[in-house]
């Protein structure tokens, strides 16, 4: 196999691991620094991990593998389950799930339906932390640094993209930083730990959510961080419906979801930035209406 897989490896691979599958068309979805993806017969997802040592490409490729097949087993909405791995190629595959990513969509109807995919959302995060920690271990690490750090952090970022904050709303981006960040305190949970909107699939004609994706960055949190991501990409009714879906206690999350969704916006706006990636940008700034009014 060449350094970067080509369509040639993705037939390759399906010959052992799927013989007697007929093949047709092969194409990229994409190359990132971390893997390169295609999609079979619009069907199956064959990704390739670019980690250059073969035995830490391996380990990457088998530790996904187990996640992905422990999440499915217990998550009510479809995850991308894993149909093979080739550990010794780089190599996993998976059925490609329906839908589009929540972020691809825009107009009324996703502003309409905000606040039912997020009640869905919501009901499901509460399934996954009911999941017993001892779940997952040997799967996940924790993941929950303090909340100054949170700030500090965000603080940096804003310095690299302030320009993009609308006046507006600089006064209060100016009074969040010079508050005190909320307090710990919270037993830790199983969750995906990066519930942006990116990674949420839904069907465009009925605004149904078909699955989520994208679980590099699963770990034990902060039960509040997940609700913060969908705060800051969907708005304040929408958190509000998807705590509405969570046991009792939801009024606790609601102040670390939104200072969550506070510091993280920079991080969005930042990538945007140095990626160029405009959607993230935009979101960002769109967002400043609600998390610093």
């Amino acid at each position: 196999m060449s350094s970067r897989p080509s369509i040639a490896d993705v037939r390759d691979v399906l010959a052992v691991h799927l013989p007697g599958r007929r093949i047709g068309a092969v194409v990229e979805l994409g190359a990132g620094l971390e893997n390169v993806a295609y999609e079979v017969d619009g069907a199956l997802v064959v990704r390739f991990s670019r980690e250059p040592d073969p035995v830490r490409r391996a380990e990457l490729i088998g530790h996904e593998a187990r996640l992905l097949s422990a999440v499915a087993r217990v998550s009510p909405l479809p995850v991308p389950e894993p149909v093979f791995a080739a550990a010794e190629l780089g190599c996993l595959a998976y059925a490609k799930l329906p839908g589009v990513p929540l972020s691809e969509l825009s107009g009324p109807g996703c502003s309409e339906h905000g606040a039912e995919i997020a009640a869905t959302l919501g009901e499901w995060i509460a399934a996954l932390h009911a999941q017993p920690v001892e779940r997952w271990s040997g799967l996940v690490d924790v993941d929950d640094q303090p909340p100054a750090e949170w700030l500090r952090e965000a603080a940096e970022l804003h310095e690299g993209v302030a320009e993009h904050v609308p006046p507006a709303h600089r006064r209060a981006v100016a009074e969040f930083f010079d508050s005190p960040p909320p307090e710990r305190g919270h037993d830790l949970v199983f969750s995906h730990n990066d519930l942006g909107i990116e990674h949420v699939l839904v069907d465009p004609a009925g605004w149904t959510v078909t699955g989520v994706i994208d679980w590099s960055d699963a770990a034990l949190v902060d039960p509040a961080y997940d609700f913060g991501l969908l705060h800051r990409d969907l708005g304040p009714v929408a958190l509000r419906a998807a705590l509405g879906r969570y046991p009792a206690g939801a009024e606790a999350l609601a102040e670390r979801a939104v200072f969550y969704a506070r510091c993280s916006v920079f991080e969005d706006l930042a990538y945007g930035v140095d990626t160029g990636r405009a959607g993230y940008l935009d979101r960002g700034v769109a967002a400043m209406a609600w998390l610093f009014p």
